[in-house]
């Protein structure tokens, strides 16, 4: 079974977009979400639906236990990993100018979105170094999940924009270490994407796409699940470390 994906952040928005694209590709799927698991069994089902084995492994990455014990229950269930999307992160507790934020909320987000996320790709890249050297013809694959805010300066979600800024060096250091062992890094930097992590500025986000956009409109979960998928299939080869920044023209500098 060489085709196991661990998804943080998986039950719902770009990881579930993730999520079913990668269970079209014949991924076995583990999910992971800090929800209880009877909020995401509708998901959960439909996926399995899709032809694939898909497991809920409930826990916080941001916690040392809880890291270790979801890692754990996807090689009880599965007995290997060969994808891990670091999708999981949160928004700002409060939008609040830099001279607002208060350090309790700085670092309840950078737990999950920066330590989280370093400390997982920590846990799995060595479980896969491992079994490299004993399957040599194993297969394996790094995804990492950033945003525009990696490069594009907000003054009212400073600590948001300064994690995924550290997930985008995180991304060359996973590229650099894994090359050795022949596994792929890719880092996706979407622009304005339509999920529930918007809710409350959406209508402003709509606003924003028309005017700055040049595809006018919000990226979908979806599209973000086709190039994840296209990366593992090998729809990428020799680019490892490279960014794909699914934006729809918004970076493109324009006068």
């Amino acid at each position: 079974m060489d085709k196991v994906a661990l998804i943080t952040g998986g039950s719902r928005g770009i990881g579930f977009g993730i999520a079913k694209h990668l269970a079209m590709a014949g991924y076995h799927l583990a999910i992971n979400g800090v929800r209880e698991e009877s909020d995401a069994a509708e998901n959960l089902n439909q996926l399995k639906t899709m032809g694939v084995e898909a497991i809920y492994c409930r826990g916080n990455i941001g916690l040392k236990e809880e890291r270790q014990q979801l890692f754990d229950q996807v090689i009880a269930a599965f007995g290997q990993v060969n994808v891990l999307v670091n999708n999981a992160g949160i928004a700002p507790r409060k939008r609040v100018d830099f001279l607002e934020v208060e350090e309790d909320d700085f670092d309840h987000l950078m737990d999950i979105n920066q330590k989280g996320t370093f400390f997982m790709s920590q846990l799995v890249t060595k479980w896969m170094i491992k079994n490299k050297a004993l399957r040599p013809e194993a297969s394996g694959h790094i995804i990492n999940i950033t945003s525009v805010s990696s490069e594009a300066a907000s003054v009212l979600r400073s600590e948001y924009c300064m994690s995924k800024a550290s997930l985008t060096m995180l991304n060359k250091i996973l590229a650099i270490k894994m090359a050795e062992f022949g596994i792929p890094v890719h880092e996706i930097q979407p622009g304005f994407v339509d999920t529930d992590m918007i809710t409350t500025v959406r209508d402003k986000y709509i606003k924003l796409a028309d005017e700055l956009v040049l595809e006018k409109r919000l990226a979908s979960p979806d599209d973000i699940g086709k190039i994840v998928a296209s990366l593992v299939t090998g729809g990428l080869p020799y680019c490892t470390g490279q960014v794909i920044r699914p934006d729809g023209g918004l970076g493109i500098w324009r006068f």
